[in-house]
């Protein structure tokens, strides 16, 4: 257990994804931004990060390695952190509360357990809210999200205190300066750049749709270049499966890609730095680009829809079809919208994680913490609640399951071998057969 210093503070961050890491990094490090120490730990899974999608991300910690709900809970109950950082899908994160909860019953000290979403949160509110319930600290991206999230706790009669408002802590850059302002001789095209997104939309056609307009918006501006940003390479995965790689319908699509039309990874703040118009569905990519002051167009073609998720953007002035766009629509966001949005356009980002920074330094600084209490429990969700546990190795009381817990170094190295050959055949399954099958079946 760590011990109240006015040292500074050891962070240890658990993430699923890659999407998930760089929020949870980049979480640490806004609120200990003179952290000591900042170890991650890659939450096994069928989302678990490659070494590629990684470096991508661009941000390092002090020690990274890839370990199971039970191993995660084992090394912090032992380890000296102050902050935990929980940037996983809402059932991890609850039975990693869980976890902890019954790792720490009883000690004097404990480190501070923060969580919260990696961008827009347009489904599932009440579902991932109690999930993340029980955490010293749920941040909430925007003033919206912090009222809804207090909502939500109060209509279960739970306490909300822990719900703090900041910001998305990735935003940042250059702000836009239109092509035909900046500096002269740059040689650089009007670019407009379409945010792919893993899962929206969910099925073939509708994605094909999207490429071939963002091609025919090519066709139609020559002296534009279209830019069509990808996440993940076909076998990787995300936050979100994609079963429906772009790289694979670009490849089929009749007359190909146009020479102005390009596929591209990368950086989405680096992609940015070089944007005149952004497209999108409904990507997070769209408040780094608000944020901006970049022209930020969400799409309406495909309807405005919930499971789309672009009803979100109700009321941002952001709303727009491909028709508007091909003929030189430039949307203009509403800054009321954008402000309670927590976009932070208006110059305030810098004071946006001033809150979140306090009340984590204040935990940290206290002498003891309350016990963390989630409010699923076996009383209050009986049947849902081990399932969730048991799916992360722990049973309903928070301990590990027979077989689920294992020391440091046990494995043989022949174990270690056959366990990472299974790993793999796993993942191959998961992200490549069973989409192909689930594809065959359409047919």
């Amino acid at each position: 257990m760590p011990q109240r210093t006015e040292s500074p503070p050891r962070v240890a961050v658990l993430a699923d994804s890659d999407t998930r890491w760089k929020w949870g990094a980049l979480t640490a490090h806004r609120l200990a931004p003179d952290a000591a120490r900042l170890d991650g730990y890659l939450l096994r899974g069928r989302a678990t990060p490659t070494v590629r999608q990684l470096a991508e991300v661009g941000v390092r910690a002090d020690a990274l390695r890839e370990v199971t709900g039970t191993e995660f809970v084992k090394t912090i109950d032992r380890a000296r952190y102050d902050v935990t950082v929980l940037a996983c899908v809402g059932g991890a994160v609850q039975a990693m509360l869980h976890g902890l909860a019954r790792a720490w019953d009883g000690a004097p000290t404990r480190p501070v357990v923060t969580t919260g979403y990696v961008g827009v949160v347009y489904e599932k509110l009440a579902d991932g809210l109690l999930l993340r319930h029980g955490a010293d600290v749920v941040l909430a991206n925007s003033r919206h999200d912090a009222d809804r999230f207090r909502e939500v706790y109060a209509g279960v009669g739970a306490s909300g205190e822990s719900v703090t408002e900041c910001a998305l802590p990735f935003l940042g850059g250059e702000r836009y300066v239109p092509t035909s302002e900046g500096p002269q001789g740059t040689g650089r095209r009007y670019t407009v750049v379409f945010a792919a997104q893993p899962s929206v939309p969910d099925n073939r056609a509708d994605r094909t749709y999207l490429l071939r307009r963002a091609a025919r918006h090519a066709r139609r501006h020559p002296d534009r270049e279209v830019i069509i940003k990808l996440r993940s390479k076909p076998g990787e995965h995300t936050t979100h499966i994609e079963e429906l790689p772009y790289q694979k319908l670009a490849a089929k699509l009749p007359g190909g890609l146009p020479p102005n039309c390009r596929l591209v990874y990368g950086h989405m703040g680096e992609v940015l730095d070089r944007t005149d118009l952004l497209v999108t569905v409904s990507s997070t990519a769209a408040l780094e680009s608000l944020h901006r002051g970049i022209p930020t167009a969400v799409l309406t073609d495909l309807g405005i829809r919930e499971p789309l998720g672009n009803h979100h953007f109700l009321g941002s002035g952001c709303l727009a079809s491909w028709d508007q766009l091909d003929a030189g629509h430039l949307p203009v966001a509403d800054p009321a919208w954008t402000a309670r949005q927590g976009v932070a356009a208006d110059g305030s980002y810098d004071t946006a994680f001033d809150a979140a920074r306090r009340r984590v330094t204040d935990l940290v600084a206290a002498d003891t913490l309350p016990p963390l209490a989630p409010y699923y429990t076996t009383e209050t969700a009986p049947h849902y609640l081990p399932a969730i546990l048991a799916r992360h190795g722990l049973d309903p009381q928070g301990r590990p399951l027979p077989g689920a817990a294992r020391e440091p170094g046990e494995p043989s190295a022949v174990r270690r071998a056959v366990r990472e050959a299974a790993r793999g055949a796993y993942r191959h399954g998961v992200q490549r057969v069973a989409p192909a099958i689930r594809r065959l079946g359409e047919l």
